[in-house]
């Protein structure tokens, strides 16, 4: 597999042989399968998605590119080179186990780190502590059409989930400060990477939004105690997603901060959130990144519990609820090639204001925002078969689960993850990198003759080594694209996945995020 993936690449990169891969007017989608694709490329003069993107270029300029000098690709990465490549953003955080208020913590410690594919990356994450309610907030999104929605969503979506929560009381002191001036209480207390990005000409565009959002719940004679993790999780999702809307319509201070909200708006991300407190575990996600719980059975077997569903066209459910939302007489167009009309993967997520909006709004804003829309990376045409928009909403599906002594970690993570291994496969390494056990993937004899399965078991013998990685993350984000055919890890694969130019990344994988939080045993232990 490896060997045959390195002679396709050379012969690609070398003689530039095929335009696919260097005029992406022309939307081949090679090995993996893009988010978002233009069903009429000729209308779009951009495209940015999951696994292609388009640089503005016209077809004859794509045709030169036959001609370009030969181009060599190095794909003879040192151990020390891969292990510099996939380190660079991995975070490792211990949480305290008693934070002074009542009883242990639920979540021990932490572990994630990130790949990109995209140039510039186009997932983002977060994580951070509840300061004026107990709990933990972990979340993980996955950019399409750039990474303008994910990086605003990762910045304030916890903020929206945490004011939700809060009660009265605890509002009213937040108002208070901000009337008199005084220094408002902390909300959050952020786990920030080095890497980890922020939009700072913004900030303060964020916190009067914000703080808007808290006087509603101020006026509001129900809110009392504050909501419960669900509603919050529920009603923060829907509250943001219509203040990107609405950010991108009004005038704003400058033009930055103009076309950072335009940008958001019409780039998209889902997302999976996860609030880890006294009552549980609380997962909301919209679009089709995945938290998987990792269970440890009383016999010491070890099991995978999803706690999403994937919202695309594979979830008969989800496609089953869009239907409903529209005329019979769409039950034909709006569902299109596995894509909501035709274009997009994900059937939920923030932004996307395309699926969303009516086209006169959108040629407004586009027309009256004084930007240049070529540079935003945005699209230029309106959906086929776009009749009775909205067809895209960020309301989340939410799933509650009551942590036990069994339950060790939970995998939340970006699809790019999941594209390349199942929930088992993943909960299987995180256990085997948990333990110190090496848990063998099952192979089916049918699948090998027995001189092959003697090689093979030879092979696992020779290599039940400790693992490389100190970080869970990072093992699962090594695993995801060194493994071969046979479940084991092909050295020569990962170095020519890692040494891909982001041309080609693209092509063969996805940006990956992953978080890998482990459970506090004695919580369980004490609540139960």
């Amino acid at each position: 597999m490896s060997g045959y993936l390195r002679s396709r690449l050379l012969l690609y990169t070398s003689g530039k042989h095929l335009t696919s891969f260097f005029a992406p007017s022309h939307h081949v989608l090679s090995d993996k399968r893009c988010r978002t694709c233009c069903p009429h490329p000729s209308q779009a003069r951009s495209f940015s998605s999951r696994r292609g993107r388009s640089d503005g270029r016209s077809g004859q300029e794509g045709e030169n590119t036959l001609h370009a000098p030969r181009r060599e690709v190095d794909f003879q990465l040192s151990r020390l080179q891969i292990n510099t490549v996939l380190r660079a953003n991995e975070q490792a955080v211990r949480i305290p186990e008693f934070d002074g208020r009542s009883g242990p913590s639920p979540v021990l410690r932490f572990e994630s780190n990130q790949l990109s594919a995209n140039t510039p990356l186009e997932d983002r994450r977060s994580s951070a502590s509840c300061l004026q309610t107990r709990g933990l907030l972990f979340g993980v999104f996955d950019g399409h059409g750039g990474h303008a929605c994910a990086q605003v969503v990762s910045e304030r979506l916890p903020y929206y989930i945490a004011v939700s929560m809060m009660s009265e009381s605890v509002l009213e002191d937040l108002e208070a400060a901000m009337e008199t001036l005084r220094p408002v209480p902390p909300i959050l207390q952020w786990y920030k990477h080095r890497n980890d990005y922020n939009y700072r000409e913004s900030a303060a565009l964020y916190v009067d939004h914000l703080r808007v959002y808290w006087q509603e719940l101020l006026s509001s004679e129900e809110h009392g105690n504050g909501m419960c993790p669900a509603d919050a999780l529920i009603y923060a999702f829907q509250r943001l997603d219509t203040d990107l809307s609405l950010e991108a319509q009004v005038p704003l201070a400058n033009d930055l901060m103009r076309n950072t909200a335009i940008q958001a708006a019409f780039a998209g991300c889902t997302a999976c959130v996860a609030h880890i407190g006294p009552e549980g575990v609380h997962v909301a996600n919209a679009g089709d990144c995945r938290a998987v719980l990792g269970v440890q059975e009383h016999d010491g077997s070890w099991s995978a519990l999803p706690l999403t569903q994937d919202h695309n066209a594979a979830n008969v459910a989800e496609v089953e609820r869009i239907w409903q939302q529209h005329p019979a007489s769409e039950r034909h167009s709006v569902i299109v090639d596995d894509r909501l009309l035709g274009v997009l993967m994900p059937l939920r997520a923030f932004g996307d204001v395309r699926f969303k909006w009516s086209r006169e709004l959108q040629q407004s804003v586009l027309e009256n925002g004084d930007s240049d829309s070529e540079a935003l990376n945005l699209y230029q045409y309106a959906p086929p078969n776009y009749l009775t928009p909205p067809y895209l909403e960020a309301t989340p599906e939410v799933t509650y689960h009551r942590l036990r002594p069994q339950d060790r970690f939970l995998i939340l993570a970006s699809d790019g993850l999941w594209d390349e291994m199942t929930s088992d496969e993943a909960v299987r390494l995180v256990a085997e990198h948990l333990t110190g056990i090496h848990l063998q993937a099952p192979v089916s004899a049918s699948q090998l003759n027995l001189g092959q399965m003697h090689q093979l078991l030879l092979q696992r013998r020779a290599r039940a080594t400790p693992a490389l990685d100190l970080n869970g993350a990072t093992h699962l984000i090594r695993h995801a694209l060194g493994t071969n055919e046979y479940a084991e890890m092909d050295q020569e694969r990962l170095a020519t996945m890692l040494a891909l130019p982001s041309d080609l990344a693209r092509m063969y994988r996805d940006d990956i995020t992953v978080t890998v939080i482990y459970f506090n045993p004695n919580f369980s232990k004490t609540t139960n």
